[in-house]
Order: C-alpha cells, then sequence, then structure tokens
C-alpha cells in the first residue's frame, strides 16, 4: 500500500492510491472461505464445493469489492491525517488513470484529481461598520396589532335589521325566467352570505334594512362574478358554478353583525392568560409594543445576518479550482446539464466562499455548539410558533414535547444545529466589528428582506 500526492498548483492536486497484492490477497480468500461454507449447488454438499469452482464464479466480485473496501477507507485516512483542506470529493483522473483489467492485475494503481480549498484571513475590526436595523414601533403598528386581537377575540352577534357588514342565513331558492322557484333548480337550507362581500351595489344595496322573515330576489352572477364564491354559496364543485345563472331569491331567517373584543380587563387576560399583570390599555399597548419588539427580532437577526454574509464575501479575495468544482458538480448531480451549471456556478461559489468563512471564524474563535444548545434554540422556536397564535404560556412540558419532536427528525435537527452555529458567528461578528443601529420603519424594512 502506498499514497502519494502531487501539487499541480495552489489549487489542484493528484493522489495516487498503489494497492499491492499482499494488501489484498488474505482478505478475499477470507470472504471466498465464507462464499464456500454457506454455498448450496446441484452435486456438492454444503460446504464442499471445490474452491476452484468459487473462486470462478465468485472471484472476482469479491476482489473488486475488497479493492474498493481498501481504496475507500485509506484515501480517507490520508485525507485526514495529511490534515488537506479540499473542496468537494476526490475524482478519478481522466487521463492518467489507467484502465484495470480485474481478471488479470495483481497490482492496481488509482489516481485520483483534487481541488484544495483556498486560504482566506477574516479581517474583524472596529474600522469595519455593519448596520443593526431596529424596526420603529409606531401608534399605527401598535393599533394594527390590537386590532389583530380585538377581531380574534370578538364575536358575531344577532341584530334585527341588515346592514353593509352583516352576515345573512335564509333558505335560499333557484327562481326561473317568471320569478316563480324553478322546478328542480338549486335551494340551499340555512345558506349564508356575507353582505359586504357582494360585488354588485344596486344588490348590495337591496339587502340593507332587510329584516328577519323578508325575502330579497338577486341575480347570482352579478352579485358573484367569482365561480369559486357560487361554488361555495351554494354547495357545489366549481365546474357546475360556472353554468349557473338566473336569479335566487333568499329568505331571511338570521342576521349577524360581528363585533370585535372590548378592550377591558377580560379582554387583557383573553391575549396575556388569567395571570397577566395588565390592569389598563396603557400596559397592555406596552406589553403590545415588547411583543412587536420580539416578533421581529428573528427578521432583524436575518438581515443581519444577510448583510454580514454580503459584506465578508466581497471583502474576501479567494481563488478557486474552477474546472474541477464543474467537474465535480456534474459528477454529483447527474441532473444538471452544462448550461445550468453554467448558469449558476457564480452563485455556487458565492455560497462557498460563505461556506468557507463559516468555517474560517468558527476555527479561530473556537465556536462549538452541544446537545443543549440546540434544544434551548427548538423550545424558543416551539415557543415563537404558539406566539403567533395568541398563546404566550405554554407550559414547559409542551415547549419540551414539541423541541423533542423537531429533533427527532434528522434534516430538522441538522438546521438547527447550523442555525445555532451561524447565531454564534454572528455574535463573534457583532463583537469585533463597529456596530451601528439604523431605526426604519416597517414598511421600509419588509422592503428591503424583499429584495
Amino acid at each position: 500500500m502506498n499514497i502519494t500526492r502531487e501539487n499541480i498548483d495552489e489549487l489542484n492536486g493528484i493522489i495516487r492510491v498503489s494497492i499491492e497484492k499482499a494488501d489484498y490477497e488474505a482478505k478475499v480468500e477470507d470472504v471466498l472461505s465464507d462464499y464456500r461454507k454457506k454455498a448450496n449447488m446441484p452435486g456438492f454438499r454444503p460446504g464442499k464445493v471445490p474452491m476452484g469452482l468459487v473462486r470462478k464464479m465468485y472471484g472476482k466480485a469479491a476482489l473488486i469489492d475488497e479493492i474498493n473496501k481498501i481504496l475507500t477507507h485509506e484515501l480517507s485516512k490520508y485525507l485526514v491525517d495529511e490534515k488537506l483542506d479540499i473542496l468537494g470529493e476526490p475524482l478519478p483522473n481522466e487521463e492518467q488513470q489507467k484502465e484495470i483489467d480485474w481478471d488479470k492485475d495483481t497490482d492496481f494503481e488509482f489516481v485520483f484529481d483534487i481541488g484544495f480549498a483556498p486560504e482566506v484571513k477574516i479581517s474583524l475590526d472596529k474600522r469595519s461598520k455593519y448596520t443593526q436595523y431596529k424596526i420603529e414601533i409606531t401608534d399605527e403598528l401598535i393599533d394594527e396589532h390590537i386590532k389583530s386581537y380585538t377581531n380574534r377575540f370578538g364575536e358575531s352577534k344577532d341584530t334585527d335589521v341588515v346592514d353593509a357588514e352583516s352576515v345573512v342565513r335564509g333558505n335560499l331558492v333557484q327562481l326561473n325566467a317568471d320569478g316563480n322557484e324553478l322546478e328542480g333548480g338549486k335551494q340551499v337550507e340555512m345558506a349564508m352570505l356575507s353582505v359586504d362581500v357582494i360585488k354588485d351595489d344596486e344588490i348590495k344595496k337591496s339587502f340593507v334594512g332587510k329584516k328577519k322573515g323578508d325575502e330579497v330576489v338577486f341575480d347570482i352572477k352579478k352579485a358573484y362574478p367569482n365561480d369559486t364564491e357560487i361554488s361555495y354559496l351554494l354547495n357545489i364543485e366549481k365546474e357546475e358554478a360556472a353554468i349557473i345563472e338566473g336569479n335566487f331569491k333568499i329568505s331571511i331567517v338570521e342576521i349577524q353583525k360581528f363585533h370585535e373584543a372590548e378592550i377591558d380587563e377580560e379582554f387583557f387576560k383573553k391575549v396575556y392568560g388569567d395571570e397577566t399583570y395588565i390592569k389598563d390599555e396603557k400596559a397592555f399597548r406596552e406589553a403590545v409594543t415588547k411583543e412587536i419588539e420580539e416578533a421581529y427580532k428573528p427578521a432583524v437577526a436575518y438581515k443581519f445576518s444577510l448583510d454580514a454574509r454580503d459584506m465578508l464575501v466581497s471583502k474576501s479575495k479567494m481563488d478557486f479550482p474552477e474546472d474541477f468544482l464543474k467537474r465535480w458538480l456534474r459528477v454529483t448531480n447527474k441532473d444538471l446539464t452544462d448550461e445550468q451549471i453554467e448558469n449558476d456556478f457564480g452563485h455556487f461559489i458565492e455560497d462557498l466562499k460563505w461556506q468557507i468563512i463559516k468555517e474560517n471564524i468558527g476555527k479561530e474563535n473556537e465556536i462549538k455548539v452541544d446537545e443543549s444548545e440546540v434544544t434551548q434554540l427548538a423550545r424558543e422556536i416551539a415557543a415563537a410558533q404558539f406566539r403567533q397564535y395568541g398563546m404566550f404560556n405554554v407550559s414547559e412540558e409542551h415547549l419540551d414535547g414539541f423541541a423533542q419532536q423537531m429533533l427527532s427528525k434528522e434534516e430538522d435537527r441538522n438546521r438547527l444545529y447550523n442555525k445555532k452555529v451561524e447565531d454564534k458567528i454572528m455574535d463573534v461578528v457583532k463583537s469585533k466589528v463597529n456596530v451601528e443601529e439604523q431605526s426604519v420603519s416597517k414598511e421600509e424594512f419588509d422592503k428591503m428582506l424583499e429584495k
């Protein structure tokens, strides 16, 4: 067994792996002996098949399998022992790799191309200026947030007279051209329609002022030009709704109107729990302000990480073994065409630069993430998801349960681990550069994230 390396230049190299008969012979013989013991062939007792016949039937396959095992193990071990920082994986050299005759050869040489990762020094100091955005929590934003709660905890109440915002329930029948009930036509008991979503203003006005027991005749296509709305109202398929036309009559049975929740102490408890300390609207607005700030923290951190990434990538000069990488992409992504690789290669290099930068910062600052930190991140994400649904007092037991559910999936666990690593990298960046806080409106910030 012999492994040698030749550096073609700073970015490319060749590794030769020589495997001699002595490296594999004994192991191949052991495999064939095991085959012989288990072989069940007509004309021979179990375990008594001639070795020559076993070797003829299984020898080549056993040899190839053992050579591949040795090659994979020794090549991986060499890369680790030599501490080679390579990109992708070694690829067979297309020019120097000799064709192998598995029937005659006893010694084998394998030649691989490798691509080296560029060395890079990341400069993080107070001369570098980074922007940390802060969302301006305006009265309008607070009011908007409070309105979402008053709507969530509001309720529909019976009323006597239809207005422009009422919901009407009643018996709906299809009419013929004479204004009488159409024989075999559509009928829906206790159909529900919202006056405010009716598209035709005249039809909408015809409902306003009506009371229980009154009837309203309306052209269904004028009221609801959208077939989806008709299918929902009549409880039919959209394709059938497309051919429905003419007048319908509704006999009003119920009239309801939605009322937003009153802002009082009972409302505060509904929003933030029975044990809330909030007793007045001022304290409630303060709580809502903190909630909005908390809600935007992930987005603010994400924006900082995007900007930091762009800044660090743009400042870091790196050269790559591009021909090797394009070939590696072709080999490992059979579905990609040469045109796709060429078009997307710039983005691939940018991502690769960022990966190298992260690894550099991680090594220099000895960044490590343990299991408890990943679990805590999962709990924080679970708590944030609950808050989105107005659940602020979720028990520790429930949070732990949801966290463990996330961590049980390898893909999610890896995603959380990588996020925690990147969070720590951003903490290092913030601690070493000059971070300037800049206040922006919610609208401005949202536009930034859209770019």
